[in-house]
């Protein structure tokens, strides 16, 4: 018999026996509860017309039934991985005649025009109104921007919508929170499962395992079945090209793929943590990726999509995998056999295809850490950039990552990845090779742009031509030297004009 999807929403739960694993969210509230504030603008996750605020108790044993909350594109998530969770909309906010205080900064500021995208940024605005403390004021301008980044709209310029996103935490506080935590800690509590959801809907299962060894398990038995992490990339596999996945298995449930853990100098990262929680955690330890990790999609989507998910997709446009690849990263594939782990430039084998057996899974992520300083007699210089046409929300033309050890101005360990110029995520191993034990000088770095020629031949496309691709590349190469080099490096101006001279002058 299948178990019933369970969620709370609008003061009740809600128990769905009789709905396509497939179903959205979106279409659940709009089609089922006729809840229609929240809009379907692209069915991609790209517009946030769809944003809704997910409230759930966090599986990290150091912060166990702590409530999370977080902004989410329900066109992408599936009704049964909100099992055990609460959502919330834009119709929860209003209390009576009373705008919530969000929704009240928007129409003093003028934030609405067509107000088509305006449920998807009050929602997206009240997820940061939740978490902002009295220290935490006044608003700074990239955190607004940050919890925009998933929301588009046509009308206003803006302006207006960050206007209300300064004003909303000066406003009153609504006389009745749209939730009381206490209260919805022990409902969620009350509704978590001792064992793990198996739902069927005509003939289609999904299934959510608790543990690796019951995943393990499902894997063998159903090894044709679709793996089902965040949904940001599977789900537009059923909204744009109608897919019929068949059975499905959900990863986000599993305890031991959520956990973050660091073992001597290695950090591990489990398949279903999300990225936001992996950016994070691997920034403090190298924050040169802190620009990469505010431009990694939207920030709904770093909330739901995992690191894993990014690797197990291997993308050649993906940009985790160049900074993983230039760090020395590996990852851990298990299965009812055992585990077995690859560094991440040997899993990608040719476009779309991995050294993966059917069985397996991508358990885990291990990047190595820097070395104490104490412990190194060199220094790691490491470096990544990101070339889009938009700066947020938009897919890469080209990723870089440079990654090597220099002593005195003699490198080594030479680590160089791109995404975007080639079938699969790939290092430039001719260009590592003129850099390997020589001086880090013009001569070296003129060697290795050469080089790059040797390691790559782009394809043009959408994003940008063949020509570009390898000319920026060079040139990224060639900041990077700019950025690191020991004698009389650059102010930082002067590189500033270097990038808008060099990279934005190669014309697409």
């Amino acid at each position: 018999m299948s178990d019933p999807i369970r969620f709370y929403y609008r003061g009740k739960q809600h128990h769905i026996i009789d709905a396509s694993p497939t179903q959205t969210l979106l279409q659940y509230l709009r089609e089922d509860l006729h809840c229609t504030g929240t809009k379907e603008g692209c069915a991609e996750g790209d517009c946030g017309a769809c944003t809704v605020v997910i409230g759930e108790l966090t599986q990290d044993p150091s912060k166990r039934d702590e409530l999370q909350m977080k902004s989410v594109n329900a066109c992408l998530q599936f009704l049964p991985t909100l099992d055990g969770k609460a959502v919330f909309t834009v119709e929860d906010l209003k209390t009576g005649n009373q705008l919530h205080p969000v929704q009240q900064a928007m129409v003093e500021c003028h934030g609405s025009q067509c107000g088509f995208c305006t449920p998807g940024f009050v929602m997206s605005l009240w997820d940061l109104y939740l978490k902002q403390t009295d220290s935490d004021l006044p608003l700074q301008r990239k955190q607004i921007d940050e919890a925009l980044s998933g929301n588009l709209c046509r009308c206003t310029g803006y302006r207006p919508i960050i206007d209300a996103a300064h004003k909303m935490c000066a406003l009153p506080k609504q006389a009745k929170p749209v939730f009381n935590q206490a209260n919805l800690k022990s409902i969620l509590q009350s509704m978590q499962r001792s064992d793990s959801l198996a739902y069927t809907y005509q003939g289609q299962s999904f299934d959510a395992p608790r543990t690796l060894a019951e995943l393990a398990t499902l894997r063998a038995a159903k090894p044709t079945a679709c793996l089902l992490a965040g949904a940001t990339d599977v789900g537009l596999w059923v909204t744009k090209q109608l897919r019929d996945l068949g059975d499905i298995i959900y990863l986000g449930q599993v305890a031991e793929l959520r956990q973050l853990s660091i073992d001597k100098y290695m950090l591990h990262i489990g398949a279903s943590v999300s990225l936001d929680n992996a950016y994070r955690a691997v920034c403090q330890h190298y924050p040169q990726l802190n620009d990469l990790w505010q431009r990694f999609a939207s920030l709904p989507i770093r909330h739901v999509g995992t690191l894993g998910g990014n690797v197990a997709n291997g993308s050649p446009i993906g940009d985790s995998m160049p900074w993983l690849i230039a760090l020395g990263a590996q990852v851990v594939l298990h299965s009812v056999h055992g585990e077995r782990t690859l560094a991440l430039e040997n899993f990608y084998l040719a476009y779309k295809k991995k050294d993966l057996l059917p069985e397996e899974i991508v358990a885990a992520v291990k990047i190595p850490l820097p070395l104490p300083v104490a412990l190194s007699t060199s220094q790691q210089i490491f470096c990544t950039y990101k070339l889009a046409k938009r700066f947020d929300q938009d897919i890469s033309a080209v990723c870089a990552a440079f990654s090597a050890q220099l002593d005195g101005d003699q490198l080594s360990q030479v680590r160089i990845a791109f995404g975007g110029m080639a079938a699969t995520p790939k290092r430039a191993t001719n260009a590592e090779a003129a850099m390997e034990n020589q001086s880090w000088n013009q001569t070296t770095l003129e060697a290795a742009m050469s080089a790059l020629a040797l390691d790559y031949a782009p394809l043009s496309d959408m994003r940008a031509s063949a020509a570009y691709r390898m000319k920026t590349a060079q040139n990224l190469l060639r900041r990077f030297w700019l950025e690191t080099r020991t004698d009389a490096p650059l102010p930082m101006n002067a590189l500033d004009v270097f990038a808008a001279n060099t990279l934005e002058g190669a014309s697409a």
